[in-house]
């Protein structure tokens, strides 16, 4: 089974909210494995246009990824994210050969 990943863009617009969201977030993404490839660090934008900040996630699967998106842990997290931030947020499931 292949794993999955969230993909997300986002700019902060007010980091402190933010850290506030980053401390709610932490127990549903542990209640759910993910894990952190990517958290916002320098990046290069070579084509198109980005966001200032990237994170990638990854789940043990698909259906991991959707219902920790979907969990109550989540929602409640993802409330205190709306008002600190803009952002794009993709599920994607990833490649075997």
């Amino acid at each position: 089974m292949p794993k999955a990943y969230w993909v997300a863009h986002v700019s902060v617009s007010d980091p402190d909210a933010y850290e506030k969201y980053r401390a709610a977030n932490a127990a549903p993404f542990a209640e759910f494995g993910a894990r952190f490839l990517v958290r916002g660090g320098n990046q290069e934008v070579r084509e198109g246009e980005v966001r200032a900040r990237t994170v990638v996630l990854e789940f043990s699967s698909l259906e991991a990824a959707q219902a920790c998106y979907d969990s109550p842990g989540y929602r409640a997290a993802r409330a205190l994210r709306e008002d600190a931030s803009d952002g794009d947020l993709v599920i994607v499931e990833g490649y075997e050969p």
